[in-house]
């Protein structure tokens, strides 16, 4: 989350400023805000993001939970796909865990410190960019298994790899963020906000932009078009009793997706543009460009939400262990509620060689 790059990214930085590391970084507030003031920005973000982060939140850490809770007690991973569901789920929870300090931010300004600033940062651009990476492996492990390509179905050590490469790209585009990451103190508030020396701003912000809308989006948007169109076409194929179902399926994974991801990435690759070629020039537009970023974000982190309900509970089996687990756990409830049984028994035995015997 970078929700204060968006109101100072167009900062003039040429004015007598300083940064607080003294790096050689230098721009004058005053003479931003004098230019544009974003106070109403600030108080939209105040209104709308806290509210949807808490209940991005709560919704995605029910659903995700449960996945990982479902794969950990019940259902044994057996196939590629189990093994990217789960740590699907494993990134959109580390994902979900940082809004609760990005919502305390957009109200109150950063309290946290500096530590705490670059591990969020870092934490949500890892986990927003492993969770994109991660729905490109389950189409394309969805392709082997309609194509005449031959693929083992048990999981073996080319899996696990691969889910290790993308954990690495992962942390690879949160390295900036970790390093250049920092807090900034000003006469309206303290920011958490990326921080870079004054010869390296411009082309260091577009490179790193570039390579997160193209591993975060770009990417894992082409191969996944690639693999289900080519199951679309499989499951054209397919007996007409089958075909309806699959085709929701397909559709609903795909058109989610697009729908979440694409509005926010055309804001930031507008962003993009403008951060090279200095398109915006006035301040309404600025201020607009602003609101866009964080409607549209907002929208694609609620993708976190919607992946245990695309990629999990819509299998049969998936939901059959869904409905053991709420068996087991209210058999668990009953019997915990119910009074304990003490069953004691006496048995006597008279001269004559006859028992009696009484139970309580």
């Amino acid at each position: 989350m970078k929700a204060e790059e968006l109101y100072y990214d167009d900062l003039n930085y040429s004015g007598n400023g300083t940064y607080p590391d003294d790096r050689n970084y230098s721009f004058d507030y005053e003479d931003y805000y004098f230019i544009c003031e974003k106070d109403n920005v600030r108080q939209f973000a105040k209104y709308f993001l806290p509210p949807f982060y808490i209940a991005t939140l709560i919704i995605g850490l029910a659903g995700n939970s449960l996945v990982v809770a479902i794969y950990t007690y019940y259902k044994r991973i057996k196939s590629k796909t189990d093994l990217y569901i789960l740590n699907l789920a494993i990134a959109d929870l580390l994902l979900l865990v940082t809004l609760p300090f990005w919502a305390v931010y957009t109200i109150h300004g950063w309290v946290l410190g500096v530590a705490m600033c670059k591990l969020c940062s870092a934490f949500f651009v890892m986990n927003f960019s492993a969770s994109m990476l991660f729905l490109a492996c389950i189409s394309v492990d969805r392709y082997f298994a309609i194509s005449k390509v031959t693929s083992p179905p048990t999981i073996g050590n080319k899996d696990k790899l691969a889910c290790l490469c993308v954990w690495l790209a992962a942390i690879l585009l949160s390295i900036p963020d970790l390093i250049f990451t920092s807090v900034l103190k000003t006469e309206i508030r303290t920011l958490c906000i990326s921080l870079f020396p004054l010869h390296m701003v411009q082309p260091a912000k577009a490179t790193f932009q570039v390579f997160e809308i193209l591993l975060g989006f770009a990417i894992p948007s082409l191969v996944m078009l690639y693999c289900y169109s080519a199951v679309a076409r499989a499951v054209y194929k397919a007996p007409h009793g089958k075909k309806r179902g699959a085709f929701r399926v397909l559709l609903a994974v795909v058109g989610v997706f697009f729908l979440t991801q694409l509005p926010y990435n055309i804001v930031r690759f507008c962003h993009l543009l403008d951060m090279v070629h200095m398109l915006i020039k006035d301040c309404e537009t600025s201020k607009r460009m602003d609101i866009a970023t964080q409607v549209t974000e907002s929208i694609a982190l609620f993708h976190s939400c919607l992946n245990p309900i695309l990629y999990a509970f819509m299998g049969a089996s998936f939901k059959g262990y869904i409905l053991k687990a709420v068996k087991e756990h209210s058999y668990h409830r009953r019997h915990q509620n119910q009074p304990i049984a003490l069953e004691c028994s006496f048995t006597s035995r008279s001269q004559s060689g006859h028992t009696s015997s009484f139970t309580i």
